[in-house]
């Protein structure tokens, strides 16, 4: 690939330079002997163009559970490394977190290796490196996840629901983020966001990079009519600058907004006006909505636009259609209350349970609901709903924070591919209306069509290394004893599972404590296997 980069900045008129950098990448991988049979994707060599970059895509493994815990080097080992070799450490590193997160964007991944090496940098000249090395990591990993998260749902829908949904959610992002660009403006941006996903969601790295740049140019390029608040990011370089303008708060509302845009409900001709074009005419809509809430979520203002097209759909339809659709602000008050009502219970039930409580309610309703996915996915997916909860639900703008995360956590469930399938309840939620996801999964209950495996013996048969355990990794254990004994024993009411684990957690201190923790737990173990028998 480098040769490739070379030759055609010496001479952009060979042949060669006419591919895309995504093309004879795939070429040069299925061009060496062995590694198709090797990673099973030989039927993806078979295939030319889009269709085999699709092919490539769609066979990626989303599920990483089988690579071991990111390498940790000892911090005197790793300033040693970087000063040795800056060029090895740094591709070592990328190529470590990149293929434990598959489907985060180039871009994105860049930005986490440049602020790696800065805060390798600074750590190196410290004297006590550990700390400094475990205090600046931790908002760098939760960068990475924040970013992994949304551009995942956002390809999931893309890969799902198609170009319509995808630019339905970019209209909200950026209406509430740039309020006082115009109409004309935002759909002139559009254009550009829309096609940079199509490169970053199928993993065409080059493309990725060069379509962010464009956007990000596109938006600097006029920031006197699109924000106020991105000077600073719009004098760095890229791709420090992109990240720093999505990053960047939301502009202020302009002074001259009005509160409602009556254009909508008001007028008389508003069916004639949808009829002309309806794509135009719903985006402005959503454009008009979203720049003057933002205090609602993505999802909210996605679901808002979904009521006024069925009102529309309905009114247009009826003998006085401008008395119809008058009553709408009354239909958006009513699905806004309803999530309202689903955000303040799930807080409540945050504020009442506590952290762990709560996660072990979520490990629970999870694997009930989707007991095919994975122990390590249903144990981070529980993970994630608290933290979405423990973030939000004591800020002013609680509403937005919950429903916004919440719908990413489902997001992750869901995945990215339109092939991937679960069991046909979630498959439904999953694939029928991105915004109404969240309501979806409300609704469900533990999966009727799943056949529990028999309960393998190991997972009654404890073992001393739960006393060597540290406090995290023994949580870890407890999570996913509770996970897995949901998926034997799917019938247990959330109570005999709780208790369960309680038995669990009652053995390991107990044995942990006692002179011979291997011959108490050889004791002990087959009572809690008595008890779920009985339960």
């Amino acid at each position: 690939m480098t040769e490739y980069r070379d030759k055609c900045l010496g001479d952009v008129t060979l042949p060669m330079c006419y591919k895309l950098a995504s093309d004879v990448l795939l070429e040069n991988i299925c061009a060496l002997e062995g590694l198709p049979q090797k990673h099973n994707f030989s039927h993806c060599c078979s295939k030319v163009d889009l269709e085999r970059k699709l092919c490539f895509f769609h066979n990626k493994k989303a599920d990483v559970g089988f690579l071991p815990p990111l390498p940790t080097l000892d911090p005197e080992e790793k300033c040693q490394t970087y000063k040795n070799n800056r060029e090895s450490f740094l591709n070592n590193y990328i190529y470590e977190v990149s293929r434990r997160n598959p489907f985060v964007f180039a871009p994105t991944l860049l930005t986490v290796a440049a602020r790696f090496e800065e805060m390798t940098k600074t750590c190196c000249e410290e004297q006590d490196k550990a700390n400094c090395f475990r205090t600046k990591a931790e908002p760098v990993i939760q960068y990475l996840k924040a970013s992994s998260s949304f551009q995942k749902n956002v390809c999931g829908a893309l890969m799902k629901f198609g170009l319509q949904v995808l630019e339905s959610i970019n209209v909200a992002i950026l209406s509430q983020k740039f309020p006082k660009i115009a109409f004309k403006e935002l759909t002139s941006l559009l254009k550009d966001v829309s096609s940079k996903y199509d490169g970053c969601c199928e993993g065409d790295a080059v493309q990725c990079i060069h379509e962010r740049s464009k956007v990000m140019s596109h938006i600097c390029s006029k920031q006197d009519s699109i924000s106020s608040k991105i000077k600073e990011c719009c004098e760095k370089k890229m791709p420090e600058r992109g990240e720093c303008i999505i990053s960047s708060n939301k502009d202020d509302r302009p002074k001259d907004l009005a509160l409602r845009e009556v254009k909508f409900t008001e007028s008389e001709n508003v069916c004639e006006e949808r009829d002309a074009n309806q794509t135009i005419f719903m985006a402005e809509f959503l454009y008009e909505h979203s720049r003057r809430h933002p205090e609602l979520s993505i999802p909210e203002l996605l679901r808002i636009a979904g009521v006024y097209e069925d009102l529309l759909k309905e009114c247009c339809h009826t003998e006085n259609p401008p008395d119809c659709y008058r009553h709408a602000e009354y239909k958006f008050n009513e699905t806004t209350e309803k999530s309202l009502k689903i955000v303040q219970r799930e807080c409540a039930h945050f504020q009442d349970l506590g952290k762990d409580d709560l996660k072990y309610y979520y490990l629970i309703k999870f694997t009930k609901i989707a007991p095919q996915v994975s122990t390590e996915e249903l144990t981070f997916l529980g993970k994630e709903m608290v933290t979405a909860l423990a973030t939000c639900c004591t800020l002013s703008e609680e509403f937005a924070c919950v429903d916004n995360l919440m719908d990413l956590v489902l997001g992750e469930l869901c995945g990215i591919n339109e092939n991937r399938n679960i069991n046909p309840d979630v498959d439904h939620c999953c694939k029928t209306n991105f915004a109404f996801r969240r309501p979806c999964f409300e609704g469900l209950e533990a999966d009727k069509t799943y056949v529990p495996p028999s309960t393998p013996q190991d997972l009654f048969t404890f073992h001393t290394d739960l006393c060597q355990a540290h406090n995290e990794e023994l949580q870890k254990k407890k999570d996913r004893f509770l996970v897995n004994m949901v998926k034997r024993r799917p019938e247990l009411t959330d109570e005999a599972l709780r208790s369960l684990l309680t038995a669990f957690t009652d053995v390991v201190v107990k044995c942990c404590k006692a002179e011979g923790p291997e011959a108490c737990f050889n004791e002990e173990g087959p009572k809690v296997t008595a008890k779920s028998q009985a339960a």
